[in-house]
């Protein structure tokens, strides 16, 4: 099972991968970093996709409804539904995943992708068999 930094080596050889980083969302700090960064910033890329995250996996439309309308238990580790968010720019694709822990799952993965050279789909079943397995310590 792969830490940060061996996480990221292998985002980085997706097609098309320029950059990625692991975020703790709550805080907005990068984890760890690798590759460009769409501002020439890491530390300020982490702390703006930490607010899109941020605000997609506290919207209340995108948690598990029940039949009823209220809030439904699959069983599921605490945590957000929500998989993983995908920003579209003129020239890339921004994929924020977030990755499942035993503690409070507040931690996603961020790939920047080259829109011309990447391939969305492969991105992105890639980055959720890297965020089932990353171990953080």
């Amino acid at each position: 099972m792969p830490g940060i930094d061996e996480c990221l080596l292998e985002v980085m050889r997706l097609p098309g991968a320029r950059g990625a980083s692991v975020v703790d969302w709550t805080s907005g700090l990068a984890l760890g970093t690798i590759g460009e960064s769409p501002n020439g910033d890491h530390e300020a890329t982490a702390a703006e996709t930490a607010e899109v995250a941020r605000m997609t996996a506290e919207q209340p439309a995108f948690a598990h409804l029940a039949p009823d309308g209220g809030p439904q238990d699959r069983g599921e580790a605490p945590g957000t539904p929500v998989e993983d968010v995908i920003v579209t720019t003129h020239d890339g694709y921004h994929m924020l995943r977030f990755v499942e822990t035993a503690f409070d799952s507040s931690v996603f993965l961020h790939l920047w992708l080259d829109r011309s050279e990447g391939n969305l789909a492969l991105a992105r079943m890639r980055l959720g068999e890297l965020a089932e397995r990353l171990v953080l310590a």
